[in-house]
């Protein structure tokens, strides 16, 4: 079905001006030149859409989610050349020209961008954010449609049914998340055929030794929590009641030590195998709860790491299906799919949306911490709108 082209109004409106200058300051013009540059997409001479410009762009398409490219075009024209304190000239941009931009615009670009902008927002006053002195984050994924061009099926695959095939493709992807601040610190897109693991690696390898990462049942296996392991940070996993975990000492607290191998065979001759922490509780007084939960973790210690606290602490990983959320209902808005039609857009848009879902954290987060309110009564909705 065709989109219906939808405006911003007459004339630019204050709003767009501030949506753009707050683009700008979450992602510095600096960096994102230095990137385009490495990544030999820069402009390399004066246009009146320039590569940087693509960028913001790419970003505010999340916040204009419902109006046509020239639209968007015109509220980041306007909104870049007020920050600068340059005359607003009329611009007029076809959105053929707008397509030829984005493609000059290379998606890795745009990752490398947030790699480098994307950044933990909670100070160390910030109690809520840590556990024993750690960051708080956690991993996990979710799936959202893309257009359904031939290009877009052949690169996500189309999930399949008992009944049949979904209307359209669909793309995977990984997000980590500083719980507190619901800021995202990393992404990465996939196909929908892919493992969870798959698609989510890159990220483990983006742990520092600062952090305490929580991820659900589908990080289980012991070259998973290797590859954790291997980055310093600890780590706090939920794993399944199935997988065998011989209890080699009770601790006080109800929890026990054990070990994590890599096969059967090693389990059995109790070689290679990691030092972990088991935690299991039920939850009781909790309708629709699982009989049981079983946790797994680096911190050994339970007196510094009590298992209460950590089955409490646990719960802080829904944080980030909040943030799923956020992405997909609120700041995608009415929006059923992405807008791009080919891969290479779609990996573009992805991280555009992410960058822009940063932006209004960022925003939210430096207003409460001046105002000194908690940052979580903050409406994420009302910020966007």
């Amino acid at each position: 079905m065709a989109r219906r082209k939808v405006g911003l109004g007459a004339g630019a409106r204050l709003a767009d001006y501030l949506s753009t200058g707050l683009l700008a300051r979450a992602f510095p013009a600096t960096i994102i030149n230095e990137e385009l540059d490495a990544h030999h997409c820069n402009s390399e001479r004066v246009r009146t859409f320039p590569a940087s410009a693509v960028v913001y762009y790419t970003m505010a398409l999340s916040l204009y989610s419902e109006a046509a490219y020239e639209a968007v075009f015109a509220a980041v024209a306007h909104g870049l050349a007020w920050k600068d304190h340059t005359p607003v000239a009329p611009v007029t941009v076809v959105k053929s020209a707008i397509s030829k931009a984005r493609s000059r615009l290379t998606w890795q670009a745009l990752k490398a961008i947030g790699q480098r902008c994307l950044r933990p927002l909670a100070r160390p006053e910030h109690a809520h954010a840590f556990f024993a002195g750690y960051r708080l984050v956690a991993i996990d994924g979710s799936n959202f449609e893309v257009p359904d061009e031939a290009a877009n099926v052949q690169a996500f695959g189309y999930p399949g049914s008992r009944t049949g095939q979904a209307g359209y493709p669909q793309a995977q992807c990984a997000i980590l998340t500083e719980c507190a601040s619901h800021a995202i610190l990393d992404a990465e897109l996939g196909a929908y055929k892919q493992t969870e693991w798959e698609v989510a690696a890159p990220l483990v390898r983006r742990l520092t030794p600062d952090m305490l990462c929580m991820a659900d049942r589908g990080f289980v296996g012991y070259a998973h929590w290797q590859a954790g392991l291997q980055t310093g940070a600890q780590l706090l996993w939920r794993m399944p009641k199935s997988l065998i975990l011989p209890v080699d000492k009770r601790l006080d607290d109800g929890s026990y030590l054990s070990h994590l191998y890599p096969s059967e065979r090693a389990r059995r001759k109790r070689i290679d195998g990691i030092a972990i922490r088991v935690i299991e509780y039920v939850l009781p007084q909790v309708p629709n709860s699982e009989p049981m939960y079983r946790l797994v973790t680096t911190l050994l210690d339970d007196h510094g790491a009590p298992a209460q606290d950590l089955a409490q602490l646990y719960h802080e990983r829904w944080e980030v299906k909040l943030v799923c959320d956020e992405l997909k209902t609120h700041l995608g808005q009415r929006r059923r799919v992405l807008r791009s039609k080919t891969p290479e857009l779609v990996r573009q848009e992805f991280y555009g949306w992410v960058m822009a879902h940063y932006a209004v954290r960022w925003l939210m987060y430096q207003g409460a911490t001046q105002a000194d309110i908690p940052d979580r009564t903050v409406s994420f909705t009302a910020t966007v709108q």
